[in-house]
Parts: C-alpha cells; sequence; structure tokens
C-alpha cells in the first residue's frame, strides 16, 4: 500500500474568504494577446501521451497560441521536441492536416516545403542548397532546429518553450506526488475528441474545475446522491473532491466513497447499479465496463440492508479481481491517499486529470488565436487494458452537439457565460469560497503571470 502524501488540506497563502475578480481575463482582447508572452512560453504544458510516439521517427506536433512545437521520438528511451519552423525563412515545417487537431507520423527527416531544407530527427540540417553562398557562416548552430524542453511524466509529454523553465517535476508539485501512486502512465485512451467553443478557455475549463454546478446543470443525477464538494489551492495547481455523504464522515471503510468511484445514496446495492449505468450511457467516462456490469449485480448479490462500507467493498474487489483474470491489473493505493486526492487536479493553466484506480478523465483548453471568445476544447478518456489489446486512438473531431448527453449539459453553459460577462451590468466574477475554489487558484496564479485581475476580497 502507498503512504498518504502530504498535501494542503487549507491554503497556507491564500485565504479561502469570499473573493471577486474582474472579467478582462475572458473578454479583453488585449489580455488574449498578452497571454502568448506571459503566460503560454513561460508554462509546462501537456502536449500529447508517450505511447502516441512508440517508435524512432515517430512525431506528433503540438500548437499553442502563435507557437507550434515538433515532438519527436530519436530513440527508444529519448523523446526530443522542436519549434516546428524551418529556420531558413520561417515557413512551419510540419503543417497540421486540415480538420485535425495536429499532425503525427514517422519520418527520419523533415523536410522543408519552400527551399528544400532537411532535418533530421536530432535537428541537424541538411543538404542545404548553394550552401557556400553563405560564405561559410551558416553553421550547424545557426541552422539545426531550435530546441524545446520537453520531459514526461505519468504518461504525458510536457513541453515548455521557456529555455530557463524549472524542472517539469518541481513544477507538477504536489499534484505528482499525489497523482503517482495511480500509476497513469499505464493507462490508455479508450477515446478522445477535440472541439471548438464560442467561449473564452478559462470559461470551458472552468466549468469542470467544481462540482457547485452538478444540482443544476446534471438533475439526473441528484437521486444519485448529495454531490456537494470542495476545491483546495495546491501551490500553482489544486484539486477538488466530494464531501463524505452525510452520515459517512466517521464510517471505516468508506474512505473511498469520497472519491470518483463512489455509491448512490438510498439502497446502496441499487442507486450504484442505476448510476453506473447511467454514467456509462449518458457521459461514456469515469467508469468501466467491469465496473459497471458488476454495479448490475449487487442487487441480487447482496441481501437488501448490507452496509455501505459492504457493498463498496464487494463491488470494487470484485471488479479489480474479474479485470486481473483477463490481465488488467490496478494499482493498490490507499483508500486514505484515494480519499485524499480527491475526484481532479487542475494543473496550471490549462489541464484537467480526473484520476481513478483504474480510469482517467482528462480536459484540456486552448486559446483560439488572439479571440478572447473561442478556443479549443479536448476531451480524453483513459482506462487499464491487457497487455497489447488497447485501441488505436486518434484525436477526432466533435461538434459539441455530438458529444454524450452528460457532456452536452455541460457545453450549454458556455458560450451563455461568455456572452453574459460582456453585460455592463455584471460586476464581476464571486465564486463560492468552498465549492468554486480551483477557479479563485487559477486566476491567482494567472495574474501572477500576467500582472492583472487579481482577486480581492468581497467586501
Amino acid at each position: 500500500m502507498n503512504e498518504v502524501v502530504k498535501h494542503v488540506d487549507k491554503p497556507q497563502d491564500e485565504s479561502a474568504e469570499p473573493v471577486i475578480f474582474p472579467v478582462e481575463a475572458y473578454i479583453s482582447e488585449d489580455y488574449a494577446k498578452a497571454e502568448r508572452d506571459k503566460l503560454w512560453r513561460k508554462v509546462w504544458l501537456q502536449a500529447g501521451r508517450v505511447e502516441d510516439i512508440p517508435e524512432v521517427g515517430n512525431y506528433i506536433t503540438y500548437d499553442i497560441h502563435a507557437d507550434s512545437v515538433l515532438i519527436v521520438r530519436t530513440d527508444a528511451d529519448t523523446i526530443k521536441a522542436y519549434h516546428n519552423v524551418c529556420t531558413h525563412r520561417g515557413r512551419r515545417l510540419v503543417d497540421t492536416p486540415p480538420g485535425q487537431r495536429n499532425a503525427r507520423g514517422k519520418r527520419t527527416h523533415f523536410m522543408c516545403g519552400f527551399h528544400g531544407w532537411n532535418f533530421d530527427i536530432e535537428g541537424h540540417c541538411h543538404n542545404i542548397q548553394q550552401q557556400d553562398d553563405w560564405q561559410g557562416k551558416l553553421t550547424d548552430e545557426r541552422s539545426r532546429l531550435g530546441k524545446v524542453l520537453v520531459e514526461t511524466w505519468g504518461g504525458f509529454i510536457w513541453i515548455n518553450l521557456d529555455p530557463e523553465a524549472e524542472p517539469l517535476r518541481d513544477y507538477l508539485e504536489p499534484a505528482a506526488s499525489m497523482l503517482d501512486p495511480f500509476q497513469l502512465q499505464n493507462m490508455r485512451c479508450r477515446w478522445r475528441n477535440w472541439t471548438v467553443f464560442d467561449c473564452n478557455w478559462k470559461v470551458a475549463l472552468e466549468a469542470f474545475d467544481e462540482t457547485y454546478h452538478v444540482r443544476t446543470t446534471h438533475p439526473e443525477f441528484n437521486a444519485f446522491g448529495d454531490f456537494t464538494g470542495w476545491a483546495r489551492p495546491q501551490g500553482k495547481h489544486s484539486h477538488i473532491g466530494y464531501d463524505a455523504p452525510k452520515g459517512e464522515e466517521d464510517n471505516s471503510g468508506l474512505e473511498e466513497n469520497k472519491a470518483k468511484l463512489r455509491l448512490g445514496i438510498g439502497d446502496p446495492r441499487t442507486s450504484t447499479a442505476q448510476m453506473q449505468k447511467y454514467t456509462w450511457e449518458g457521459v461514456n467516462t469515469n467508469t468501466t465496463q467491469t465496473l459497471v456490469d458488476v454495479a448490475q449485480t449487487l442487487p441480487e448479490v447482496l441481501p437488501e440492508d448490507t452496509p455501505p462500507a459492504e457493498v463498496l467493498r464487494y463491488w470494487l474487489d470484485t471488479a479489480r479481481e474479474i479485470d486481473a483474470k483477463r490481465g488488467v491489473v490496478w494499482p493498490q493505493v490507499d483508500p486514505a491517499h484515494v480519499a485524499a486526492s480527491g475526484t481532479a487536479w487542475q494543473i496550471f493553466p490549462n489541464q484537467q486529470i480526473g484520476h481513478a484506480v483504474n480510469n482517467m478523465l482528462c480536459y484540456q483548453a486552448r486559446p483560439y488565436g488572439n479571440n478572447p471568445d473561442k478556443c479549443y476544447f479536448e476531451v480524453a478518456v483513459y482506462e487499464l487494458y491487457p497487455e497489447g489489446e488497447a485501441p488505436e486512438t486518434e484525436w477526432t473531431y466533435a461538434a459539441p452537439e455530438d458529444f454524450p448527453h452528460v457532456l452536452r449539459q455541460d457545453f450549454s453553459n458556455m458560450a451563455a457565460v461568455q456572452e453574459g460577462m460582456k453585460n455592463v451590468g455584471f460586476r464581476g466574477v464571486i465564486p463560492n469560497p468552498k465549492s468554486e475554489g480551483a477557479v479563485v487558484s487559477l486566476h491567482r496564479n494567472l495574474a501572477r503571470y500576467m500582472g492583472t485581475g487579481t482577486p480581492t476580497p468581497l467586501d
């Protein structure tokens, strides 16, 4: 079993008192332009998965604002990243195919389509036509591709455009230590879609950074329990989770019921079966087929008066055993650690990792150029698979209306929020201090990079 990693239960530097902050970060074009230099070129960004480039020569691209990065596997143990731009005249080296989220493929060289400069996977330039015309001054250092910092953690590939950036591990703490026991690197994608929203990237991301909206936006879930939640700043990052259901605050054996895989209220056998079925059909995230199937058997195999702790234990243990027989091994994570880790971590500035012991739901939002009223939004669902049996997935464009039902409920608020923030009568954002603390944390950290928009106490 893993020991519980220490984290900040109560913010040490930031008060949980009510605050207000302005809408500039959401609607200002000048702010959106300034984000390029002050934010996106200074932070670690999740750019892909290690399994996306398994063989030497495999590559992916990642675009953020005006910048594009080329990420290449150069040997079995090494991934490198370069600015995706020819050093000759500035043409983008690898173009994103029309309608695609990014470029992806396998090459031994990357040739510029303008003048034919050719770069190997180590970034060196070869076969420059008329190279003697530069009179010996066109050195390898001048012609080679510009390097971009790249590291891996949790099975993700992370890039940073700032050559002086702190190491990735330092940047990610305490999120990395809290999530390490879940072995995210062993999960593989079940599906991943991207789309374009008519709202700022922060509006899109914040829709998933709190549970305060569940009662109103997802009324169907009210039948399964009280989803009152909390959110806590954790350095640059934050995490969210649920309070223990009423009556379970001090019950041993129910620590995990504060996490992603939780029981329904009332008779936990039937309500859990119903909630799992609805989750699988309505959102297709946050669970697996094994968990859904075992949940459907609970009313049949367990007596009506079975204590909730026993229902939880039977459900999770049985699903774990069934998966193990087919070669899916869940990590052993201490129940207290599962509870303390919450349901999702917001990695500053634009990534959310919703973790569980056998599956993961990730969101990412990115700016749509300088347009503060649009953004790219991505949803990726992961789980554990037997060795060699994970499906091959690609980033697939899906119109907002083509996503599962529950996600469409979330999406329905976004454009309306974006337009509402422009209303002359809107006086600023006043998040719930307990449930929407992740929103406050995001804007406190944004203000440190951007120099404006600091949340202030609500008078």
